[in-house]
């Protein structure tokens, strides 16, 4: 199992980063809310669905994450450089974690959904789920909490009561004016 931390320190694509982390305790959304912005890097990272290839991170790109507090989800929000979204990335976890230097953490259980702005939906890496379960990287009470979460968030996501896509939006703009970043040069 992989842990993953919200500042991606060893990210060496990367030359150039600003880096925030937000604490929020609101009705809508109790847990920590990152950004990620993308200043400098060696190489654009592209990804393709389904046939179609998208740029995810480049020059100007901004990545938000939510670590909702007690969820077993963290939802990345990949924003171009003109702060349209890109994709939603939703990693499903095993569990969430701080560091000493409030960089928040989770150590991920390999089921990915990815939701389009098109609308498309793709539950990915069920295959890497199962490997690490018959190697014994994972238990099976985590490979069935991993299926259990994705199968509820994506019922979730096909009823429009998901609410990270607004609130991706919402704190988007918030956290920009807050920090000061929606009057900066990339």
């Amino acid at each position: 199992m992989k842990r993953k931390f919200s500042d991606r320190a060893n990210w060496r694509r990367i030359l150039k980063k600003s880096y925030a982390c937000v604490p929020m305790d609101e009705p809508q959304f109790r847990g920590f809310v990152t950004l990620y912005r993308i200043h400098e890097l060696r190489d654009p990272l592209w990804k393709e669905y389904n046939g179609k290839r998208m740029c995810l991170a480049d020059r100007g790109y901004l990545w938000m994450q939510h670590f909702p507090k007690g969820e077993h989800f963290v939802v990345t929000t990949m924003f171009d450089d003109q702060g349209q979204v890109v994709q939603w990335y939703i990693d499903i976890c095993k569990i969430q974690g701080l560091t000493d230097q409030q960089v928040p953490w989770f150590d991920d259980l390999f089921l990915d959904i990815v939701v389009l702005p098109t609308g498309e939906k793709l539950l990915l890496d069920e295959d890497e789920l199962e490997e690490a379960l018959e190697e014994g990287e994972i238990t099976p009470r985590d490979s069935a909490m991993a299926r259990k979460t994705a199968a509820r968030l994506m019922d979730l996501i096909k009823q429009n009561k998901f609410p990270y896509f607004d609130l991706s939006l919402q704190h988007r703009r918030m956290l920009l004016n807050k920090l000061g970043w929606d009057k900066s040069p990339i």
